[in-house]
């Protein structure tokens, strides 16, 4: 999950918000783009959607309580040993001047309907219970997002990926199941520029995921959407590379290419290796995807 999450986020960010022209030229999966205005984000990098996803599975490891207190912790741990751009700029500021977890929860104006909280939430749908899904979704949104968009956003994206690695049910009833469970309209084809709710990005990737039954072209309709592009291919990727029935067709290089520094390609292995395991030690599952 986390592997195609990243590459979802990195391939999406050369993307984000540019122009028509520029998707159609470049979106073939063939590398990763350049984004014409974001020089310091580079081809391959990743960025706060992944970051941020870190930040939840890492927690998940330790099974610390699921506290506002731990994730804020977290969240201010995983930026502060690798700053990196792709925050909203408020926000990274807000980052940079804070040291840690309590003085986050001070500062913190947890109003956002925006796509933050459901970005970073598809690692929690990897727990077994779908009662703790939803709760856990909900904790972790309320600290930045706490908004009935924020919530359901984040919820949602939780149950996308909880909902294919349990098999639940088939691809094309993604949104029918989401619709039982949150508010909102999961069932309507998305169409259309990807505008900054959470909500949004998280319809735009059910979308994509219930109309294709591989990873490629799900990564390439994400794109091909135009607006907040990497969010959407980060939900979606992360939710359909944990079903055994979508194929895993993306392209070699886009995973040869992904960043593989400190906090790259291998040390992304190794956070979804340890997160399998303590899912498999807690609860006796035989957790293999």
């Amino acid at each position: 999950m986390l592997i195609e999450l990243a590459i979802g986020d990195a391939y999406g960010a050369g993307f984000e918000y540019t122009s028509k022209r520029i998707v159609k030229e470049h979106n073939h999966l063939t590398y990763y783009f350049q984004h014409p205005r974001h020089a310091s984000i580079k081809p391959g990098y990743y960025t706060d959607d992944t970051q941020m996803s870190l930040a939840i599975a890492e927690l998940l490891i330790s099974q610390k309580e699921w506290s506002f207190e731990n994730l804020a912790e977290y969240f201010v741990m995983v930026f502060k040993r690798d700053p990196r751009e792709g925050y909203a700029s408020r926000f990274y500021q807000f980052l940079t001047e804070i040291n840690d977890g309590s003085e986050f929860l001070k500062a913190i104006q947890p109003q956002s309907d925006k796509s933050g909280a459901a970005m970073r939430a598809a690692p929690i749908g990897l727990l077994p219970n779908e009662q703790q899904v939803i709760e856990y979704a909900t904790i972790q949104a309320k600290v930045t997002h706490n908004t009935i968009g924020g919530v359901n956003s984040a919820t949602a994206a939780a149950l996308m990926s909880h909902y294919f690695f349990y098999n639940l049910g088939k691809r094309e009833h993604l949104g029918e199941y989401l619709e039982s469970k949150v508010p909102g309209e999961w069932t309507k084809p998305w169409k259309g520029k990807v505008g900054h709710l959470g909500i949004d990005s998280v319809h735009a990737a059910v979308s994509a995921v219930e109309s294709f039954d591989n990873l490629a072209n799900i990564l390439e309709h994400c794109i091909n959407y135009t607006g907040d592009v990497d969010t959407v291919a980060t939900i979606a990727l992360a939710a359909a590379s944990c079903s055994e029935s979508i194929e895993n067709n993306i392209p070699k290089i886009l995973y040869d290419d992904l960043e593989n520094g400190s906090y790259g390609l291998d040390y992304l292995l190794s956070i979804n290796d340890q997160l399998l395991v303590m899912l498999k030690d807690k609860h006796g599952n035989c957790l293999e995807r």
